[in-house]
């Protein structure tokens, strides 16, 4: 987009654009999402930026009114193969405030300074400011939902000490940590007092682990979302033990247990949306430092950066698809919340139908699987680690032989590092690493790159289902190079195309 083209969003308010972009203010020191709805400023006042790091960096404070801080995140770093959008995928799943920079460059295959340069140049901001930010953000959602004391609330968010959190504080949003405690909203949920909206606001008061309550999660997303499509991908799906679903379909509550960097979770998600375009969520941790990262995973579970005005755009431009494409407004390309996870259980799912493989998911967890220390409802374990797996006989799970083989082949893989699945991984090399585990195929390797790898560039042309749906609507998959980089939604549009 051009600065002009980009001004023209401003000027309609356009919530397409919340996330891809933010816009300043040179006259009041602010920086706000495209939609905001305060008076538009004068075009020789304003100032555009690729990230809310990168305004902040120029002096800018989040408007109180819009929290751009909030948005959606934009589609573009998962649809980005390069070393910029690899990055931006693993600063959001915490790998800098874990590993620092020299982590993050090691993971991409760079030096930590070729990265602060190659995302300086493109986004304003480097890793340590983007990471900033994000802590910045987390800092809020525990100062409006529990009663941490300040100095805890610091470290949960991962600063690395009490000044730099305040210092943090009142550059981003001029105001103390006190004082931003203080002026939060309060708007009511099925999960509780919540505030604004895409964000986070005030709970009942929670314990300093967020073990009582948990913490209530507003989840913003751009534009229509096709709820009950990806409610019924996952019910269908489901592994007794790990996840469950509740409730009648249109109010369903999807839970599901997490293995987090620093301990362990539950998330909740509600089925029904907002008005202002957001999923209601709870996140009960055993340790708030995972916050963040417990955030972004449930993010890329329900595919909640996705652009559906683009890819509408370019899979409407076949007039064949086109016919689908209006029939399921929103429609999402769900992924996962734990790449190893998705790995094992798309092994385990080869060749069986949906029904087998949740029943071998099952067995799986319940034989080798890590209890929780105590269950919560259905749930009563985490799924089991890859290294236990790599050693594992699996002589008790209903499967031939050279399944088990296959299966431990690809746990000692991840176990060791020759596969990774990583939100910065090169999905190529991915691909290839795991085409050349015995076992597996194109099929599965290219459903473990769309899903575990967050991919949405993929077309399984092998699958017999998305072959058969596209004779039905009279679809050539051979005109499947002018739906990219959005084949992920296409397949998806064809797998659920109208028979439903």
């Amino acid at each position: 987009m051009s600065e002009d083209s980009r001004y023209e969003a401003v000027c309609s308010r356009d919530a397409r654009f919340d996330g891809v972009f933010f816009f300043a203010v040179a006259t009041t020191g602010i920086y706000c999402r495209p939609s905001c709805p305060a008076v538009t400023p004068r075009r020789g006042n304003v100032r555009f930026f690729a990230t809310a790091a990168a305004a902040q960096g120029a002096g800018f404070r989040a408007c109180r009114r819009c929290r751009p801080d909030a948005v959606p995140g934009s589609a573009e770093w998962n649809a980005r193969a390069d070393a910029v959008g690899r990055a931006m995928r693993l600063i959001g799943d915490g790998v800098v405030d874990r590993e620092g920079v020299a982590g993050l460059a090691a993971r991409l295959g760079y030096s930590a300074r070729q990265v602060q340069r190659q995302l300086n140049a493109e986004l304003g901001a480097g890793p340590i400011a983007l990471a900033r930010a994000q802590r910045g953000h987390t800092a809020r959602i525990l100062l409006q939902t529990t009663e941490m004391q300040v100095a805890e609330v610091a470290f949960a968010a991962g600063f690395a000490s009490v000044r730099q959190f305040n210092d943090t504080i009142h550059e981003i949003y001029a105001l103390t940590p006190s004082e931003l405690r203080a002026a939060r909203p309060g708007r009511q949920s099925r999960f509780g007092s919540v505030g604004s909206v895409g964000s986070v606001g005030p709970a009942a008061a929670v314990a300093a682990q967020g073990a009582s309550g948990g913490i209530p999660l507003r989840l913003a997303y751009r534009g229509a979302y096709d709820t009950g499509q990806v409610f019924d991908h996952l019910a269908h799906r489901a592994v007794t033990g790990i996840e469950e679903l509740t409730g009648e379909r249109g109010t369903r509550t999807y839970r599901r247990t997490l293995r987090l960097p620093h301990g362990h979770g539950v998330a909740e998600v509600g089925e029904a949306t907002g008005a202002g375009g957001w999923l209601e969520c709870r996140l009960h941790l055993s340790e708030l430092r995972d916050l963040t990262t417990a955030t972004q995973r449930i993010r890329r579970l329900f595919d909640l950066d996705a652009d559906p005005y683009a890819v509408a755009d370019r899979l409407g431009a076949d007039p064949l698809m086109r016919g689908l494409v209006e029939r399921r407004p929103g429609l999402r390309a769900p992924g996962t919340a734990d790449p190893h996870e998705l790995a094992v259980r798309a092994v385990l799912g080869q060749q069986i139908t949906v029904a087998a493989g949740r029943r071998l998911g099952g067995d799986l967890v319940a034989a080798y699987g890590e209890p929780l220390p105590a269950p919560s409802g259905g749930l009563t374990h985490l799924f089991p680690h890859a290294a236990d797996l790599a050693e594992a006989s699996l002589g008790g799970i209903g499967m031939p032989e050279s399944r088990r083989a296959t299966l431990r082949t690809l746990a000692t893989a991840l176990a060791d590092g020759t596969v990774r699945l990583d939100p910065g991984a090169d999905r190529d090399a991915t691909e290839k690493d795991l085409q050349g585990l015995r076992g597996i195929g194109p099929w599965t390797a290219g459903y473990i790159r769309m899903r575990a790898l967050g991919d949405p560039d993929v077309l399984l042309e092998g699958d017999v289902a998305v072959r058969a749906a596209a004779r039905r609507a009279g679809i050539s998959l051979q005109d499947a190079e002018a739906w990219r980089p959005w084949r992920s939604y296409a397949m998806h549009h064809l797998w659920n195309g109208g028979d439903r």
